[in-house]
């Protein structure tokens, strides 16, 4: 019974995405929608700008809190609303806010661990111990991994508080300037109602933020690479 009791702020989490998941909500920051109404939006941020930021930075903080896959929608969308730099000043500040609340709750969840963990999970542990900075950082850098399954994992793993928010606020926000910028440069491209085709994407409004992308889901391989032939030499 007292591990139900601890499990039941993940699990009321969980449950609170999938609801939000199937409500539908999330389709109202598909980048066609969005460009549909891009200038009620606008109109509508222009009237009220302190109470659109904080529902937008509200609605990405839920999203993130409840493990919803396909943040990177609403991050776009804030891109394509606010701006890259403002856009990702607000969802950065969504994302620590969102990856805290869902850290603590699996925390919680899992617990002080008393049970002696599977070989696997010590010997992943034990790895995560030894490394804890390069473990995180690493987690962090690769958006390609989804953001709710990186903070479950991090808080299985036992990560510090201070390292984990630390690296989320880092790791995070790198990568959300470069899905902001991407939103911007859609706005940019399409808003002034031309026709979308395969050759507008080639701006490069669009096109360096995609290359930085690219480059981030790589970079963690690249250099582990580069490290293992370092140490072979050596």
């Amino acid at each position: 019974m007292k591990r139900w009791r601890a499990a039941l702020p993940l699990c009321l989490l969980l449950i609170a995405g999938a609801a939000l998941l199937a409500s539908g909500v999330l389709d109202r920051f598909d980048p066609h929608h969005l460009l549909a109404e891009e200038g009620l939006l606008r109109a509508t941020i222009a009237a009220h700008p302190l109470t659109s930021r904080l529902a937008y930075a509200g609605i990405l903080t839920l999203a993130i809190a409840t493990g919803v896959p396909g943040t990177i929608v609403i991050v776009l969308a804030g891109g394509l609303l606010f701006g890259a730099v403002e856009g990702t000043a607000l969802s950065s500040v969504a994302l620590v806010l969102g990856s805290l609340v869902l850290y603590l709750a699996s925390r919680y969840a899992f617990g002080t661990g008393r049970r002696e963990p599977p070989p696997l999970a010590r010997r992943l542990r034990d790895g995560f111990a030894a490394h804890p900075v390069t473990y995180t950082l690493a987690l962090r850098f690769i958006p390609v991994v989804p953001l709710g399954a990186m903070t479950v994992a991090l808080a299985w793993l036992r990560c510090p508080l201070w390292l984990f928010v630390g690296a989320t606020w880092l790791g995070g926000t790198v990568s959300l300037f470069v899905e902001s910028s991407v939103g911007a440069g859609l706005g940019e491209t399409f808003g002034s109602g031309a026709p979308v085709t395969a050759a507008s994407f080639l701006n490069t409004r669009i096109l360096l933020p995609l290359a930085a992308f690219t480059l981030l889901t790589i970079l963690p391989l690249l250099v582990k690479t580069v490290r293992a032939r370092l140490g072979r030499k050596g």
